[in-house]
């Protein structure tokens, strides 16, 4: 027998999670943590060159009061990624906040 729960906020368990053999203490769906705080959306810049780490960049638009204009800015996120995922790079993912 396989321990999983479910996070709650609209989100399936994945199958991986029920069935999968793997162990993650920092999994969501197996381990200890819970999803609290801000959900956020980002492009997989850069996947798999760290264990179980994603590095996903997030744009913006920032205002120029003095040309009364925007301009285009990023930022770069390392993020945990459960092995009950597999992601790619150009992947968009949703991530949330636990710690």
């Amino acid at each position: 027998i396989r321990y999983y729960k479910p996070v709650g906020l609209g989100f399936k368990i994945p199958k991986d999670a029920i069935d999968g053999t793997y162990i993650d203490k920092k999994c969501p769906f197996t381990g200890r943590v819970s999803i609290r705080g801000r959900i956020l959306k980002g492009v997989v810049h850069s996947a798999r060159k760290m264990t179980n780490t994603i590095i996903i960049r997030r744009d913006y638009l920032h205002y120029i009061r003095k040309y009364n204009r925007y301009e285009k800015r990023h930022t770069n996120l390392a993020v945990h990624c459960s092995p009950a995922f597999t992601v790619r790079l150009g992947d968009i993912v949703t991530v949330g906040q636990c710690r």
